[in-house]
């Protein structure tokens, strides 16, 4: 395919400029140029911050949660609805700047737009009920009243990557927000416009300006800085980050859900459909080229089933229509940058010198634009190699057969991550205890990643290497929260009564204990 395509023909200069003010930063702030992934051309620029910078952030921000979280829940929620309902009816101009930053297809990007509508409406309609107050039982039925209070943290901290630069900014923010917080947010820097969009979008929807922040620049020390002023963090990316992160954190006991590395594996077992494994694979594995952390890179297939499992899986591969278009006739855009081809690169000429042989793709493709790699696919993969060991995180999977279901469980747990699966069976009872046994935070069933991502009703994260703490769901939602436990204690203390002694209360006090233990009260 072609790549005579022009950034500036589909995107506003001047929107992009007036959107790059919003980053908080001093007006005399350096400033880095943006890059389209596509051309390797920069076609914008956006102001970077300093550490004074998100402190100033900060504390717009902490000011702004108090009366923020002051709303009532239910006004919170209807401006998330109105999220909902601006993405929809804007989604040509969101996909246009998410193509433009960072190189997907547009197929891809409308997943992205897709699935921050699913997030806005399911905050919307079920953020209300995840953060009232519950009743709890109390001490002694009758007289003691337990309350389960949810407050908000206060600021939060999200620091969100490159390669869902949409639904890994707002989907993060929104649960934050419907619980009563404000946010700090360090979007990557080579796609923070389209945070900026997105926030655009909520403010329009009537979020206070305020109640999201956007810095930019680097993890380093930006990243750092907005880990140190958060009451709690959200991120998203490499293990070697959440790390760090994770105990920085700690030394002030503060909270944090991460989203790490992957070696996500697909298990094919010998009563699958042949024919719908193959055609998920694909998009399992190659969707937004492989820059997925919930991507395929390992495919374990019954021998039973190899062979007519590899015929139909390459076929479909080399049909994948590469190439830098703002519509939908490709299937399959560019890599990031130079580093991921580089990367990439190495991983695949690593497996081919210690063996491995190569069935699909392989290369990179710079007739099409600087970053382009074909999806590839390899055999004879094994532990030693950069592509076994090393999540790539980009356009290549390894297939092998195997013998019986308990070889395959084992060789996908073989990882010190545990972010997705994918199991595919003919006997979805059999597909579920499958995926009890592995060592993962998502498994799908006869699905690559989408089903459980899409459900967000469905608490989902990593195990392992591949983080801790859950988005989606109530849990996505408490996460931003703290508890408060309020009693209320009616007629008389937790003592004798006038007139009992201590011996004769502590009797009945036992006999009242073991009958609540043989009605089944807890």
């Amino acid at each position: 395919m072609t790549t005579d395509v022009s950034v500036d023909d589909v995107v506003d200069r001047r929107v992009l400029d007036r959107l790059a003010d919003r980053v908080v930063a001093t007006p005399r702030a350096e400033r880095i140029e943006v890059i389209a992934p596509f051309t390797g051309r920069a076609f914008a620029e956006i102001p970077l911050s300093t550490v004074d910078d998100v402190r100033t952030a900060a504390d717009a921000a902490r000011d702004a949660a108090h009366g923020w979280a002051a709303r009532p829940v239910t006004e919170r929620a209807r401006i998330i609805g109105r999220i909902h309902d601006l993405v929809l009816d804007r989604q040509s101009e969101i996909a246009d700047l998410v193509q433009a930053e960072s190189g997907k297809a547009r197929r891809d990007a409308f997943e992205e737009i897709a699935d921050v509508a699913l997030a806005a409406r399911y905050t919307a309609a079920r953020g209300p009920s995840a953060v009232r107050d519950r009743r709890r039982l109390g001490l002694i039925p009758g007289l003691t009243r337990a309350l389960e209070i949810r407050r908000p943290k206060g600021v939060v901290g999200v620091i969100s990557p490159w390669n869902y630069p949409l639904t890994l900014a707002i989907s993060d923010c929104l649960p934050a927000f419907v619980a009563g917080n404000a946010v700090v947010h360090k979007p990557d820097s080579r796609t923070t416009l389209t945070a900026l969009l997105a926030r655009s979008i909520a403010v329009e929807a009537g979020l206070p300006e305020e109640v999201w922040q956007i810095v930019a620049g680097d993890g380093e020390t930006v990243g750092t800085a907005v880990v140190d002023h958060a009451d709690y963090v959200s991120f998203t990316g490499s293990t070697r980050a959440g790390r760090k992160i994770a105990a920085r954190l700690g030394e002030r006991l503060v909270g944090a859900s991460l989203e790490l590395g992957g070696k996500n594996a697909m298990v094919v077992l010998d009563d699958a459909d042949v024919d719908r494994a193959a055609e998920s694979a694909v998009r399992a594995c190659f969707s937004n080229a492989g820059q997925l952390c919930v991507s395929v890179e390992r495919i374990y297939v019954a021998s039973a089933l190899h062979e007519a499992f590899v015929s139909r899986f390459l076929d479909r591969v080399r049909d994948l229509r590469l190439g830098a278009s703002f519509d939908y006739s490709s299937d399959m855009g560019t890599l990031m940058s130079q580093a991921q081809v580089d990367k990439v690169t190495a991983h695949v000429q690593d497996a081919v010198t210690k063996g491995a042989t190569v069935l699909a793709g392989g290369q990179p493709r710079p007739d099409l634009g600087p970053w382009f790699h074909e999806p590839t696919v390899l055999e004879g993969v094994r532990p030693g190699m950069l592509a076994a060991d090393d999540e790539t995180f980009g356009p290549v999977v390894a297939v092998q057969a195997v013998s019986t279901e308990d070889d395959a469980v084992e060789l996908a747990n073989a990882t010190p991550y545990g972010l997705n699966a994918s199991v595919w069976t003919g006997d979805h009872r059999r597909g579920v205890a499958v995926a009890r046994r592995l060592h993962a935070g998502i498994v799908n069933v006869n699905e690559g990643y989408a089903a459980a991502w899409g459900s967000h009703d469905l608490p989902i994260g990593g195990l392992g290497a591949s983080g801790l703490g859950r988005r989606h769901g109530r849990e996505g939602i408490l996460r931003y929260t703290e508890t408060q436990a309020v009693a209320v204690q009616r007629l008389h203390g937790i003592t004798p009564p006038p007139g009992l002694t201590y011996d004769t209360f502590a009797d009945v006090m036992t006999r009242s204990l073991r009958a609540m233990r043989k009605i089944g009260r807890p």
